[in-house]
């Protein structure tokens, strides 16, 4: 039976996501697996993995949001932004910063921001990544990125922080592209000190909670017993942030061909359209962009049978 659904995995700390990936693909048997946007090796947490026909979904899945616990430490920056990353800038002052500094700064970084991607980072620049370039030394402008903060709510109770070191730790809410590390440096930044990010765990992702996910040795045993069946969401849990719509007699030939359709009236307020039979997804179709009137075929699920998962 072909395996076709959702994993939520949680990601242990020291290995990466791809290492996630390859060990899944021999508990299951499978090859077709594919992870929903990466975690480092230093990062524990919520990591989405699609199996069989949901690969096709996982781009959907990345875009959404994704909650976070951090811990950031006033003190000293690092070249990596986090705690893996040597020395750069070191302020061993004694500080003092209040719960309501803290809170507005907090506060000035909601909504939407502007970022530069640290250095050793995935980002891709002419082509080649930035901790290609950081591990040879060479210089290169980084592109700024503008990225939501939906939310940042502080953790700790505590009323003042005061010492050569301060730690505290934060509740994020955000959006694609949003990198955590910066994100505590522009603290620091705005408290007037060097700072970095000491500890991150993801807590959400899309419809993905924490008390969903299961470990890479809890799936390997479910499999074992034959059961990796019940922990599978279904495709459907990728294309959550899409409205969906069974489809009528009318259409059935021409979407289970693929062809470029008159644009269903639900799209006058939405760009993409699921359209399932008997709930389940076959098609994911999008205003065309040439052409008002009509719309064309994004993705394709498989159809018209729907296999189990």
């Amino acid at each position: 039976m072909e395996l076709n659904g959702v994993l939520p995995l949680w990601k242990e700390k020291g290995m990466t996501s791809h290492d996630c990936v390859f060990k899944l693909r021999k508990i299951l048997k499978t090859k077709k697996v594919g992870h929903t946007g990466t975690l480092d090796p230093d990062v524990d947490g919520v990591l989405p993995i699609c199996i069989g026909r949901a690969t096709k979904v996982a781009e959907y899945i990345t875009d959404q949001g994704k909650a976070y616990e951090a811990e950031v430490t006033i003190g000293y920056s690092t070249e990596t932004e986090d705690a893996s990353g040597a020395v750069v800038e070191r302020d061993d002052s004694d500080k003092k910063v209040t719960r309501e500094q803290l809170q507005a700064v907090l506060q000035s970084l909601t909504g939407v921001i502007t970022q530069i991607p640290p250095m050793y980072s995935a980002v891709k620049v002419n082509g080649k990544k930035l901790y290609e370039y950081a591990r040879q030394g060479i210089p290169v402008e980084r592109p700024e990125r503008k990225v939501r903060i939906a939310s940042i709510e502080l953790l700790d109770d505590a009323q003042e922080w005061s010492g050569q070191e301060l730690k505290f730790s934060i509740f994020i809410r955000c959006g694609k592209g949003t990198y955590i590390r910066t994100l505590a440096v522009q603290i620091g930044e705005a408290l007037g000190f060097p700072a970095h990010m000491s500890n991150l765990r993801r807590t959400e992702s899309g419809k993905f909670k924490a008390e969903d996910c299961f470990t890479l040795a809890q799936v390997a045993e479910i499999a074992q017993n034959g059961d990796i069946g019940t922990i599978l969401k279904p495709l459907s849990y990728g294309l959550g942030d899409f409205p969906e719509t069974e489809i009528e007699a009318d259409l059935l030939f021409g979407i289970k061909n693929g062809q470029v359709l008159d644009r269903h009236p639900m799209m006058s307020e939405h760009e993409f359209l699921v359209f399932t039979v008997n709930g389940q997804p076959v098609a994911l179709y999008k205003r065309h962009p040439e052409k008002a009137d009509k719309m064309k075929p994004e993705k394709m699920f498989g159809f018209p049978e729907i296999d189990e998962v």
